[in-house]
């Protein structure tokens, strides 16, 4: 099905938006496991298992705290979609082709508001700088540049990663070569709560962090997924944070981006 020019906030400015040339979205098979969005070669793209609320944050690029409104099943009813551009799309392209996908297929309307919120401000825990022994500068051979068109290696070596890669778990992180703002994005998701980067840092690193997940942290588990058993002596996350990557999370206020879902209609079958 030939995608519609549905841009929106953009179309209303007269501004072209990239979008994707055909797609197909179905509802996932019932009891269906596994949640991703996988990116393949040439630009195709793959969601697998996810709700309307989660292609609203991969497409937005934020957090699902920021989504306010919308109907019951944008959290529960999960769907499948394959995508073909009619081109290869350039990285930052990728999130308002998705933008344009939901506009058209689920007749997705956002409202935008900004509100002043309770945030963490994430700063640098020495005076002098000094980083944790987890937060270190990339070496030149440490990991292995990644090319869209031609997809990862067929024969990686085990003992160099993916530049750019990185995986946030229940109590764990791990970036090769990445930018800090990667890693404060999956941060907030954790912490529930926006975080703003106030170290001045720019450039890139390898950054490991563990730590024992509180309460709080858990609740967000499905009811009848059994919770992990963590070590109760392990830091935690604000500890774990200053004493292996040598910053600190301040509690402070800012302006939060908040979604507001004005309609949302589920897809026809195609």
């Amino acid at each position: 099905m030939k995608l519609l020019a549905t841009a929106l906030f953009l179309s209303a400015a007269g501004i072209a938006q990239p979008q994707f040339e055909v797609a197909s979205v179905k509802p996932a098979a019932p009891g269906g496991r596994g949640i991703f969005v996988r990116v393949n070669p040439g630009g195709r793209l793959t969601v697998n298992n996810m709700s309307l609320k989660d292609m609203i944050v991969f497409a937005y690029r934020i957090q699902p705290f920021q989504i306010s409104g919308g109907p019951s099943w944008m959290d529960s009813t999960r769907f499948d979609v394959e995508a073909k551009p009619d081109h290869s799309p350039k990285p930052d392209e990728l999130p308002q082709m998705m933008q344009a996908l939901l506009a058209d297929r689920f007749q997705l309307v956002i409202r935008r508001e900004t509100k002043d919120l309770p945030i963490y401000a994430l700063v640098l825990a020495r005076k002098d700088g000094k980083l944790g022994p987890k937060m270190v500068e990339p070496t030149k051979d440490s990991c292995v540049e990644f090319d869209p068109l031609k997809g990862p290696p067929l024969a990686p070596d085990p003992n160099r990663r993916m530049c750019g890669g990185s995986r946030m778990g229940m109590n764990q992180y791990s970036g090769t070569s990445v930018q800090l703002d990667f890693f404060i994005h999956a941060l907030s998701r954790t912490l529930q709560r926006p975080v703003e980067n106030r170290t001045g840092l720019t450039g890139k690193y390898d950054i490991t962090l563990e730590w024992t997940p509180d309460e709080t942290q858990l609740a967000g588990l499905p009811p009848d997924v059994p919770k992990p058993n963590f070590d109760p002596a392990g830091p935690a996350i604000f500890t774990a944070i200053q004493e292996q990557l040598g910053l600190k999370l301040e509690s402070a206020k800012g302006p939060v981006e908040v979604f507001v879902i004005e309609r949302a209609e589920k897809p026809t079958e195609n």
